[in-house]
C-alpha cells in the first residue's frame, strides 16, 4: 500500500515564450492545479534574470514545483500528491497538453510502499532502498 503518487518529469523542447517568464508558466500550473481538482493552499514563483522561473504551488495533497531552462527548451517538474492519484494524473496530462514539449521523461514514484509492513528489524539510518 502506498501513501501517494511522485510525477518526476523532465520535459525537453518547451518554447521559451512559456518558460522565460514566471506568468506564463505560472498560469498553466495554476490551472493544472485547478483541472485536476487539488486543493491549492498557496503558491509563490521566481523570476531569474534575465530569463527562467521557479515555482511551487503548495496542495492539501502535496506540492507540485518546476524550474525552467529556456536556453535549453528545458522544464523539470515535480507533482506529488497523497490524494487521489488520478487527479495527479489529469494535472499532469495538462500540463503536458499545454506545455508541449517534444520529449519528455517521466517517473512514478509510489511513496510510503512500505506501510503495514513489519519494520521492527530496520535500523533507522540504514537504506530502504536503492
Amino acid at each position: 500500500m502506498a501513501v501517494g503518487v511522485h510525477i518526476l518529469s523532465d520535459m525537453y523542447g518547451v518554447s521559451p515564450s512559456l518558460i522565460e517568464r514566471k506568468e506564463p508558466i505560472g498560469r498553466i500550473v495554476e490551472e493544472a492545479v485547478k483541472i485536476g481538482g487539488l486543493t491549492k493552499i498557496s503558491s509563490d514563483y521566481y523570476q531569474f534574470d534575465p530569463i527562467g522561473a521557479s515555482g511551487i504551488i503548495l496542495l492539501a495533497e502535496s506540492h507540485l514545483s518546476f524550474h525552467t531552462w529556456p536556453e535549453h527548451g528545458l522544464v523539470t517538474l515535480d507533482l506529488y500528491t497523497c490524494g487521489d492519484p488520478s487527479k495527479a494524473e489529469i494535472a499532469y496530462e495538462y500540463l503536458l497538453e499545454n506545455l508541449m514539449p517534444t520529449a519528455v521523461r517521466t517517473r512514478r514514484v509510489e511513496r510510503g510502499q512500505m506501510i503495514g509492513e513489519n519494520l521492527s528489524s530496520v535500523h533507522t539510518n540504514q537504506a530502504l532502498f536503492v
